[in-house]
């Protein structure tokens, strides 16, 4: 089945630079049109199965893309949740830097590691993939999941050896990645020139 992963729109949290991991905040007026934005690209698909981490900012982007095309509300999905970020959630980023060290290399106290996340994210999309097949949904139906920059960077790099994205490059709020989940595999579509 194809999943379609999409980062949340913009905070008020990620217009401050500020670490959200888990902690829950909402979108503000720009997530939503980022959130419209990424339903209009999606104009054209065929009837799709919306699911979404249980934090209101992804839930919240979900809803608004589902609405846009009359699809179901989102099924909750709580391992498409951000990163848990220990002792740097809330901080700003500059002051991330200051204390633990360049994002590659630091080790933040009682953060999730990214092994954990990559074992985490992947779990999550078997977990859509399982509701998806568990429900009578074909396997030709677009699936589109609601997750957070910091998974969906992590399940790019576990599939591209690092490649992508490049080091110091986010996932931009509202972008979509489309990935080919079977029961052995997971493949990253990649955009023509990505690779």
């Amino acid at each position: 089945m194809i999943v379609t992963l999409i980062r949340h729109g913009q905070t008020d949290w990620n217009l401050a630079g500020r670490i959200q991991g888990s902690t829950d905040i909402p979108l503000n007026d720009t997530g939503r049109e980022q959130a419209r934005e990424a339903a209009r690209a999606l104009d054209g698909s065929a009837a799709t199965v919306m699911y979404s981490s249980d934090l209101s900012r992804a839930n919240e982007t979900a809803r608004i893309i589902a609405d846009a095309h009359g699809w179901n509300d989102p099924h909750v999905i709580p391992p498409l949740r951000e990163r848990f970020y220990g002792e740097a959630e809330g901080i700003l980023t500059s002051e991330f830097l200051d204390r633990f060290g360049p994002w590659p290399t630091a080790e933040v106290p009682g953060a999730e590691s990214k092994a954990d996340i990559r074992v985490r994210i992947v779990a999550a999309l078997r977990e859509v993939v399982a509701h998806a097949r568990a429900n009578g949904i074909s396997a030709d139906t677009r699936l589109v999941a609601v997750s957070h920059g910091a998974m969906i960077a992590e399940l790019l790099r576990a599939l591209t050896d690092g490649k992508h994205p490049a080091p110091g490059v986010g996932i931009a709020n509202g972008a979509a990645h489309d990935f080919h989940v079977t029961d052995d595999d997971i493949r990253w579509l990649a955009p023509v020139g990505a690779e």
